[in-house]
């Protein structure tokens, strides 16, 4: 079974293990394409004093709304701030619902004072607003919080945009695992090499991540604490060690094993014990994704001729096939609830990530490019972030779950793979 080139073709060398990372200055900037069919409008103004606080914060607000889906910008010219009564009829006809505006200032200490307001427009009250005193270098978080807190007042629904998400990236030969915010930005290098990385994985709590490992001279199973830097092997046994996938528990990995033969399914704990086999084939059965229930796992096999995603108890047992549209199907993710199924299809001699409602439905194709991998859903269910290639370049996509909505997350000058979104709680 031919799975995606750079997934296993790339290798991981020794790598940094950091206690104090250097800062990630990937440089992204955001492009929106696609036209959702609902959208809030909203208008984000200039914050007062925020060109002091050397981060554009109401950009930053203004491009986690419109990532979302959710929400579309309307003109926000104009001076106000968190203190000032707004002219709702003059918004009314820009034609904006709510109105956020604040300001960002200096404090004695070096912190800085981010103060929002969010006005609903329509009615011509004030919903919410919040004081915030945060060091210079946690000014893009107080942004994305803001954000959140806009998404959340206004759909019930909570935002994403303070999470984070871990990706490889590769520059001049030179590859880094780097986390950072859900926007691409910020963060920190969690682990550089001369060699690829691959494979990087959350825990459920967001304080390690796995990944695999090549510098032993074979594929090895890594774990390192996300605040530390610290890392161990987990899995490193004849043959190949690949594919690590978190229990919900966070307490066992489902790892691709290649000890006894072929590649299968196995679990273990995070400190190397209780292997135990799930599945005993002799088809390729690799990239395990547990349901948000624990109770089942899906997976790729081969099994029936070529690759496919099949289901089975997380304790092991029958597998029934899930995919059935396309003779290619790899890379299985699952949103949050449960519902629906992330992967990717070969559709003649381009790979599209495909949604997949598993209560019932077809099959929807959410990209427009050629060469898309490792989907992965954000906490909230509502997005899903994948690697392709465009224009020359390995970048980041994200997109809602219809593909109406998709952004690019653009980079200067390196190559962006391997997309894993991180949980809630920082």
């Amino acid at each position: 079974m031919r799975l995606p080139r750079r997934r296993f073709n790339a290798a991981l060398a020794a790598g940094l293990g950091l206690g104090a990372w250097p800062a990630a200055h990937a440089q992204f900037r955001v492009e929106i394409s696609g036209i959702g069919a609902t959208q809030l409008p909203v208008a984000i103004t200039r914050f007062r004093d925020e060109d002091k606080a050397g981060q554009p914060i109401s950009a930053i607000i203004r491009a986690d709304l419109e990532r979302s889906g959710v929400f579309r910008v309307v003109d926000s010219s104009g001076t106000l701030d968190e203190r000032s009564a707004p002219a709702f009829a003059d918004w009314r006809g820009r034609g904006a619902d709510a109105l956020v505006s604040g300001s960002a200032s200096k404090l004695a200490d070096g912190r800085f004072d981010v103060r929002f307001k969010l006005w609903d427009v329509v009615k011509g009250t004030d919903l919410v607003g919040q004081a915030l005193a945060v060091p210079a270098a946690d000014l893009r978080l107080a942004a994305h919080r803001i954000a959140d807190e806009v998404h959340q007042r206004l759909t019930g629904e909570r935002g994403v945009n303070a999470t984070r998400i871990a990706y490889v990236t590769k520059a001049a030969n030179r590859y880094a695992l780097r986390i950072t915010d859900a926007d691409g930005e910020g963060g920190q290098v969690a682990l550089a090499s001369p060699q690829p990385i691959i494979s990087p994985a959350w825990s459920p709590d967001g304080r390690q991540l796995s990944y695999v490992s090549f510098e032993a001279g074979k594929a090895v199973v890594m774990l390192q604490d996300v605040s530390s830097g610290e890392r161990r092997s987990v899995a490193s046994f004849r043959g190949s060690n690949s594919a690590p996938a978190w229990s919900p528990d966070g307490r066992r990995l489902a790892v691709t094993l290649s000890r006894d033969g072929v590649s299968q399914l196995y679990l273990i704990d995070l400190d190397g014990g209780n292997l135990r086999r799930l599945t005993t084939t002799n088809a390729i059965d690799t990239e395990a994704v547990f349901a948000p229930d624990g109770q089942s796992i899906y997976f790729v096999s081969d099994r029936g001729g070529a690759p496919q995603v099949y289901r089975m108890p997380a304790s092991g047992g029958a597998a029934e096939r899930v995919t059935f549209s396309g003779g290619y199907n790899i890379s299985p993710a699952l949103s949050p609830d449960g519902r629906t199924l992330a992967y990717v299809t070969r559709d003649g001699g381009a790979f599209r990530v495909m949604t997949l409602e598993l209560g019932g439905g077809a099959p929807v194709a959410v990209s427009d490019t050629r060469d898309d991998e490792s989907p992965s859903f954000a906490p909230n269910g509502r997005l899903i972030i994948y690697a392709t290639r465009a224009q020359g370049r390995d970048v980041l996509m994200t997109t809602t779950l219809d593909g109406k909505i998709r952004t690019r997350l653009l980079s200067s000058g390196i190559d962006v793979r391997e997309p894993a979104w991180g949980p809630y709680g920082r």
